[in-house]
């Protein structure tokens, strides 16, 4: 059996804007688009999303009532070709909560929780999108051989359109752009 057989059709042809606003939330779940072409992501572990969840309570607890931090759904990095990510944790304006689809322009901060056969995209790939598609901040988290969580975070420079280093944390997160906040991600 080839990839062919198993792969539907729609995966090898180019998605539209209006095409994936079309689809459900049930067909748009474990997928994202690039350049027009739908990516499979593979299913995350427990420990996977549980990290990202404990990251967005947090985050959420601090970030007060103008921003809302969640996980699980896309961001519209682009109309044409389309691009859509999404990110494991996302920090938004709470006023855009309705607005569908989530843009660029409403989000402050995006997380990505590096698993086996995404370090690639996690490190380079989206790292250049989201810089270019202009949000501000972004956090990747690595899986130490330890257990313990590494915490590397960026800020936008508006004038090259590229991260900056920022902060790096390991197990914990004290305080971090741009919130003050404190998370013990080694008890994950």
């Amino acid at each position: 059996m080839t990839a062919e057989m198993v792969t539907p059709a729609w995966m090898h042809t180019q998605i539209s804007a209006e095409q994936y606003d079309s689809w459900s939330e049930e067909q748009c779940a474990g997928i994202e688009v690039v350049d027009g072409m739908a990516v499979v992501s593979p299913s995350a572990s427990k420990r996977y999303n549980r990290l990202a969840r404990v990251l967005a309570n947090a985050l959420d607890a601090a970030a007060g009532p103008a921003w809302n931090a969640d996980t699980g759904f896309d961001v519209r990095l682009q109309d044409v070709p389309l691009t859509n990510r999404r990110p494991d944790v996302i920090v938004y304006r709470s006023e855009t909560i309705d607005l569908t689809p989530t843009r660029p322009e409403h989000v402050l901060l995006v997380v990505e929780v590096v698993a086996p056969g995404s370090e690639t995209t996690d490190r380079i790939v989206k790292v250049d999108q989201y810089a270019k598609a202009g949000i501000p901040f972004y956090w990747r988290i690595e899986q130490a051989a330890t257990g313990i969580p590494i915490v590397y975070t960026y800020v936008l420079d508006p004038a090259t359109k590229a991260y900056r280093d920022g902060e790096t944390f390991t197990g914990a997160i004290k305080t971090a752009a741009p919130f003050s906040v404190t998370v013990d991600l080694g008890a994950v």
